[in-house]
Formats: structure tokens, sequence, C-alpha cells
């Protein structure tokens, strides 16, 4: 039965399976006496293959990308805060887009990747995002998306303490609130549905929580409106947070959001897929911040 390459790596050599992903990118796996660097090409359980941890890398990928997935149909990749996922009318040329392009051309040889955008990111926003690798793709998983097939986990700080330290939120999305920014449908009948759940999991003093959200739908600033309307606005949101609420005791120079999770079967081989990105620098140091100035307790204590 075919299993992955880097979970054959992973089990023969008694790596971890994040160790075993970069040793095969890293170019130190040979798959049948030839030097592999795809973890997820599939092979046959007793495949010869040898590892070489000495080594030294193959090459460094251009494009500062961090790859958490990937397969012939989808690449699924770890964002960065501060960059666009598709460039603007200003043709930015540092996006994610272009990074994962030049990641496929340096990784598989071929000089015009396709590369296909089915969901993405804020640009401040970090985290796990899919992008497909063929027009299939991108048709099956945007249809992946519409039926809400897809399991999102998020990370948040936000201001001040939950009520309840679960819940749902159920308020529908417009794209103009009157000021030309999205918002919460008044009247009956308006907008689109937006559904988020969340749980706290840390308190830290009076001033802020932890909260982790799924959603239920995806609409575009879902997480950072519905927030801010029932009173806790994402901690560094400069477009949603109310400019009368008084200033936070919690600063952070972009919005402290983080795409921790990302799983669903896959649409073209039945594979259950699921990718974890770590939270980014900034966002731990503002959490271990947070902890030391007012302590932290969970969210029943």
């Amino acid at each position: 039965m075919p299993i992955r390459l880097d979970k054959l790596v992973s089990e023969r050599f008694g790596l971890s399976r994040r160790a075993a992903q970069d040793a095969v990118r890293n170019g130190r796996i040979d798959l049948e006496g030839e030097r592999c660097d795809e973890p997820g090409r599939e092979v046959e359980t007793d495949t010869p293959i040898a590892f070489f941890p000495n080594r030294p890398k193959a090459r460094i990928v251009a494009g500062r990308l961090r790859v958490l997935h990937e397969d012939q149909h989808v690449l699924i990749v770890d964002k960065p805060a501060g960059v666009l996922t598709l460039p603007t009318p200003d043709r930015e040329r540092d996006t994610l887009i272009e990074r994962a392009g030049r990641y496929l051309t340096i990784r598989h040889g071929n000089p015009k990747p396709f590369v296909g955008v089915v969901h993405r990111l804020d640009k401040d926003t970090s985290g796990a995002l899919a992008l497909a690798r063929t027009h299939e793709a991108v048709r099956a998983f945007q249809a992946l998306f519409k039926a809400h097939d897809i399991e999102r986990q998020y990370l948040a700080v936000v201001e001040g303490l939950p009520a309840r330290a679960s819940g749902t939120i159920d308020l529908p999305l417009i794209t103009d609130r009157g000021d030309l920014r999205r918002g919460v449908g008044r009247r009956p009948g308006e907008g689109r549905a937006a559904i988020t759940h969340y749980r706290v999991i840390e308190q830290f003093g009076p001033v802020a929580s932890l909260v982790a959200c799924w959603l239920e739908t995806g609409r575009t600033h879902q997480i950072r409106i519905h927030m801010a309307e029932i009173g806790h606005p994402v901690v560094g949101d400069a477009v949603y947070r109310p400019r009368n609420r008084p200033r936070c005791k919690a600063q952070f120079q972009r919005q402290a959001l983080h795409a921790q999770t990302l799983g669903f079967r896959h649409p073209l081989t039945g594979q259950d897929i699921m990718v974890e990105a770590t939270v980014p620098h900034d966002m731990d140091a503002l959490i271990v911040d947070l902890r030391n100035r007012y302590g932290i307790r969970g969210a029943g204590g």
C-alpha cells in the first residue's frame, strides 16, 4: 500500500514527522539511489531509501516560504504576516502567490508553474493557507470551501474578557456599513450569513484574552468583525476597533490573528489532511508579555 515519503522516512529512521519532512526537503534522502526532495511523494513501504544526516543542504529554496503540506494538487503554506496573498492594482511583487511560484519553479524545475488561489488570509494575518497547483484542484477546493467542509481554527488575542467562556456569533455581514468598510447587517434579511464559534483559552487579568475561533462560514474579515461586534476587538485591529473605545493596555503592530490549523478530506485523493502553523514569534511574544504582566488563568478560572 502506498505511503508518503516523509512518513516512511519518519518510521524507518525514528524521526519526528517534521524532521522527516525537513530531511527530504533539504536533499538528505535518497529514494532508490536518487536524491528526492518531495515529502509528499507516494512510495511503497518496501521502497529502498537512505538517510544522510550530514549531507549539506541541496539548495536554499528562494522566497522565504514554509511549506506545511505538498502533493501534486495542493500546496499548503504558512503565510507570514505582512505579505499579501495576491497583488493589488498597485502590482506588488513580493506576494504569497509569487513566493509559491518561485518555490515550485526551484523544486520541480517548471519555469511557469500554475498557482491558484482558493481562499485568502488578510495581509496582516498569519497562518495556514492552501494554494491549488492545477486548474482541476482550483475547482475541487473551491467547492470544498463553498460547502464548508473545511476545519479551520484561528487563534486571536482580543481585548477584555468575554462574558462567556465559549459561544457562537451568528451575525450576517455586509460589504459596506456606510463608511466603505465591512460590517454587520442591521436590517432583516440584510447581508450574508456568517457564523463564528469561539472558546476562551487564557485570560490575562482584565486586559485581554486568548481565544480559539472556528469558522462555520468564511466571509472576509469575519472573525475581526464578529469579535469587535461583541465588544472584544482583536488586539491591534485598527479597522474594526471602535474609535471611541478607551485605549487598550495590550498593544500590537498588527491584528493578533493567526490561522493555526487547516484540515479537510482531500477532494481529489481522499486523503485526510490536517496541518498546523506554529504561532509566529511576534504574536507569541505578545502572549508571553501579557502572561508576565497580568498573570494567567484558564477560561473557567
